[in-house]
This record gives structure tokens, C-alpha cells and sequence, in this order.
């Protein structure tokens, strides 16, 4: 394996590490319960340390298939709420719902169903609400036969799909879901309109100031942000947020720094050599057409004769 595929390995094993480190800090229930608190209507107003014990069990990090025929299947031992964790290796490629968990509603009783969806950037190869709208769908039809059974529709669980979508141009906040209108004459029709939830969270890459409309973004920011340090980032999210810091909250910390620097790394020395090539392409024409040999050539930008030759020819069929 020459060193090209190797680093394109490493770098895509790295981008890889970062997305699965980033998922798992969003999974901690003490980051999940302000997310709640700011974008679930039951909770709002309430000190997020009182919502992490409705939240129930361990969330699902990466596990839950989003096809159908996956997410409800028949292989729910040991898994929260009976949501589905498929064998990596048999369905591997399967897409999976990024952070899936229950969290019981303050009735004791009633529960809801939240996905939290992280993006690094807003998707340029299909419209990001489409795809939040089939998600949401998917966590309301997968009930069938795991949360209600046959006809039973009134027992179906609201469900809530939070997109966090990282280096967008400003902070924002959106909340879409059902409404009713009447075209012809006003009917109360029975049913439950608040089902489908969905919120799309923009955040950009600078960490905003300490501001009470911004306070789930700078929380955001601050964990999955590459231009914050590690302690740095602790501090804000004990000193701020009261979070406890646990040892697993400080390691997965440390890793995303320390996988962030490896990516920020790479990229620079992506440039560098691309910097170094286009030089080099230069100063070979250049020589080349002054009269210097492939082997003075080759001595002098200390690169084989023949590659020497290569890169003269391309340059000359690209004029």
C-alpha cells in the first residue's frame, strides 16, 4: 500500500473515530437532558439535572437500523424499549439512526421516542428536512408491533428527530411539526397532532458568547468544536452547565481534541505537499526548457528521471 492510500486510510479512519467520539459525548445523559430542556415542550424551564432520570435506560448509539423491516424486528432481548441492535457485521452499510432513546414523561406514565441527529455540515447532496421528515416517519412506523400492536394507532408514542447541524453560517433554532387547518367549516377531529416533531439546530463553529437564547448552542459548540482545547472545554461545561465530569466525559474529550488535531493535521500537510507539487512542476518546466537533462533535472528536485519525464509531459499536453 503506497503512502497516499495509506494516509487517505488513516485520515477516513480518523474523520471516522472523530463522528463516533462526537456521537457518544451527545449521548451522555447529563448533554441529552439539556437538549431536552431546550427543545421538548414537557421539560422546558426544568433544571436539566432533574430531567436525566426520565430518560430511561441507555441510549442507543449507533445501533438502531433506520430500513424497514430492521428498526421493529423480532430480536429485542436486552435492549431499551425493544429497539432493535442489529450484528454489525452481518448488516454492514446498514444505515443507522445516530442517538435513539425513551424518556419517560413527568405523568410517570406516557413516554416519547428522541433521535438525535449530528451533521458536521448542512448536506449539499439532498435537502436536510427531507431526510428529518423520513427519519421521524420511520421512529412513528417502527412502533408497529414493538410500542403498539394490530390497530391499537392510539397508543403510538409522539416522537421527537433533533438535527444538530455544525459550521453553519449563524445559530439558529427550528421547530416544525403538524398543524390544522380548516378549508370548510371547523370540525374537532379525534387524534393526537402532536406526534411528528422535528427540530433542526444550526450551529456555527464559533463558540458563542454566554447568552441565555444561545445557551444550547454554546453548550453544543463547546463539545464538538476543533479550536477549543480539552481543558477548556471541561471548564465551560462544569463551571457553566454544572455538569459533572465524569472520567468517561473527560476521556471522550481528550479523544476528540486529540482526533481533531489528527484531521487539522493532515489537512495541512494535504496542502503542504500539494504546495510542493505544483513548485516542483514549475521549476521542471522551467529547467526543462533551458536545457537541462532529465538526470540534472531529477539530481536537483531530488525525484526519479522518469517521473521527471512524466511531469514534463503532462505540463506540455495541458498548454
Amino acid at each position: 500500500m503506497n503512502s497516499e492510500i495509506t494516509n487517505a486510510v488513516k485520515a477516513a479512519r480518523n474523520r471516522a473515530q472523530y463522528d463516533e467520539c462526537a456521537k457518544r459525548l451527545l449521548g451522555q445523559k447529563s448533554i441529552l437532558a439539556h437538549i431536552l430542556v431546550n427543545t421538548v415542550d414537557e421539560f422546558k424551564g426544568m433544571n436539566p439535572k432533574d430531567v436525566i432520570p426520565y430518560i430511561e435506560g441507555e441510549p442507543q448509539v449507533g445501533v438502531v437500523p433506520i430500513e424497514p423491516g430492521l428498526t421493529n424486528a423480532s430480536d429485542m432481548a436486552g435492549h431499551i424499549g425493544g429497539f432493535n441492535s442489529e450484528n454489525a457485521e452481518i448488516n454492514e452499510g446498514t444505515v443507522r439512526f445516530d442517538i435513539v432513546f425513551y424518556v419517560r414523561m413527568r405523568d410517570g406514565i406516557s413516554q416519547i421516542i428522541v433521535n438525535i441527529e449530528a451533521q458536521k455540515n448542512k448536506p449539499v447532496t439532498y435537502k436536510i428536512l427531507n431526510r428529518a421528515i423520513f427519519y421521524v416517519s420511520r421512529l412513528i412506523s417502527s412502533q408497529k408491533e414493538r410500542d403498539f400492536w394490530h390497530s391499537d394507532y392510539d397508543d403510538i408514542k409522539r416522537v421527537f428527530s433533533i438535527w444538530i447541524c455544525m459550521n453553519m453560517d449563524m445559530n439558529s433554532l427550528s421547530y416544525i411539526h403538524l398543524m390544522k387547518e380548516d378549508i370548510v367549516n371547523e370540525y374537532d377531529w379525534e387524534g393526537n397532532i402532536d406526534l411528528l416533531n422535528i427540530v433542526l439546530l444550526g450551529v456555527t463553529n464559533e463558540v458563542p458568547k454566554r447568552e441565555k437564547r444561545y445557551e444550547l448552542h454554546r453548550l453544543i459548540s463547546t463539545l464538538l468544536s476543533n479550536e477549543i482545547e480539552a481543558e477548556e472545554k471541561l471548564n465551560i461545561i462544569e463551571l457553566e452547565y454544572q455538569i459533572p465530569v465524569s472520567e468517561e466525559l473527560r476521556e471522550e474529550v481528550n479523544l476528540m481534541c486529540n482526533l481533531s488535531e489528527g484531521i487539522e493535521e493532515r489537512a495541512a500537510e494535504k496542502a503542504a505537499e500539494k504546495t510542493l507539487r505544483e513548485t516542483n512542476k514549475k521549476v521542471i518546466t522551467n529547467m526543462h526548457r533551458k536545457g537541462y537533462t532529465l538526470e540534472q533535472i531529477a539530481e536537483i528536485v531530488e525525484i526519479k528521471p522518469e517521473e521527471v519525464g512524466k511531469i514534463i509531459e503532462e505540463e506540455s499536453m495541458s498548454v
